[in-house]
């Protein structure tokens, strides 16, 4: 035989059983069958048996799909599963969490990625470039020591697509979200406004830190923030300025987080993403006017430290009310229901007021 059945098996499966078959019939013998085209007996034996029995038919590959599954996790689990991730976007932690605590249904994170996965419901996720953490969050031993500090636009459309984008325009919505977010144990305050600009930011310092302040809360706050014009800029003097005045009388401190490495901020940005994906893209839609805006926003934040577990470092499931009773403290859960507000309003007058100097030389719009 000039072509061994190894090669002709590689060119043609089913042509190379054939003339396997073929050989076997002229010559009468495995043996020798197995000898002319190089191969072992027990293959020649495999493929007379599947033809005597099925023909021509018993020559094609057979489906190597198990006849039982016993592990097979029930269809209507599944459909719990892909129903709870087309309604809330959650991802394989936070869904165990709620069958578990909804169901009484235990699943495993890789059993329901796998369910993720055969239903094209995964994430695509994007490269993310190595950044090395602030060591303050991780370093901190009680909370209120650190917090990291930002502002998102609400307005990208390439996040909550044309449709919502247009809503948010067509019914003047409030275009800025700033948020405080206690770095040890998660929990977030925001505010909101139609423009960025520092007096906006300086109001929100004041809003925040007398809240914390009524809750019989003493600890220096630092004020981890990004480069942006909103909170001050980058000029040394106008920041230590900025400090001096506003922040050290309230127990508060300036800081700069490194300039270019937003892992520093890592907390506070990956909230903004939670924001969108369990807040604006399933609700803005319903939201016709500032009113219903802010009360949205108010039940969305209270929801956030009270109800929603954290699956981040250290936090185990817990809410970071919880977080926040585990290190001593005895605040009432009224503490995490800060109101939002839309800073344009109020910004102006509550900065001068609160500035010994009429805040002349510093709350300028950017």
């Amino acid at each position: 035989m000039e072509i061994l059945y190894k090669k002709m098996w590689e060119i043609d499966k089913l042509e190379a059983r054939k003339m396997l078959i073929e050989s076997y019939q002229n010559t009468g013998s495995i043996k020798k069958t197995a000898y002319l085209w190089g191969t072992s007996r027990n293959v020649v034996r495999k493929w007379i048996k599947r033809w005597e029995g099925k023909g021509e038919g018993g020559l094609l590959d057979l489906s190597r799909k198990p006849k039982n599954s016993p592990r097979k996790i029930a269809k209507k689990i599944e459909e719990k599963v892909i129903k709870i991730r087309e309604e809330t976007n959650y991802g394989k932690r936070r869904i165990c969490y709620f069958l578990w605590k909804d169901e009484k249904i235990k699943l495993s994170e890789s059993t329901v990625g796998k369910i993720l996965r055969r239903n094209n419901l995964t994430k695509d996720k994007k490269k993310r470039k190595v950044f090395y953490p602030g060591v303050w969050v991780y370093d901190q031993d009680k909370p209120f020591c650190l917090a990291q500090v930002d502002t998102k636009d609400i307005y990208d459309k390439g996040t909550l697509g044309t449709k919502i984008f247009t809503h948010l325009w067509r019914n003047r919505l409030p275009r800025y979200q700033w948020t405080f977010l206690e770095g040890k144990t998660r929990l977030r305050f925001l505010c909101y406004s139609y423009r960025i600009h520092q007096t906006n930011g300086l109001a929100f310092v004041i809003l925040v830190m007398n809240w914390i302040r009524a809750f019989g809360i003493k600890e220096e706050i630092l004020w981890q923030e990004d480069w942006g014009q909103e909170f001050g800029g980058d000029n040394p003097e106008k920041l230590e300025k900025l400090d001096n005045i506003y922040y050290r009388p309230l127990g508060a401190r300036l800081k700069r987080c490194p300039k270019g490495r937003k892992g520093y901020q890592g907390r506070v940005e990956r909230s903004h993403g939670i924001d969108d994906q369990e807040f604006y893209l399933p609700y803005l839609l319903e939201i016709k006017n500032e009113e219903e805006f802010l009360n949205f926003a108010g039940k969305w934040i209270y929801w956030y430290n009270t109800g929603r577990p954290h699956f981040g470092d250290k936090m185990n499931g817990k809410t970071p009310y919880e977080k926040l009773k585990e290190s001593g403290y005895k605040i009432p859960i009224e503490f995490c229901g800060f109101p939002p507000i839309i800073l344009d309003k109020i910004s102006s007058q509550l900065v001068i007021n609160f500035s010994e100097k009429g805040g002349n030389d510093l709350c300028v719009y950017d």
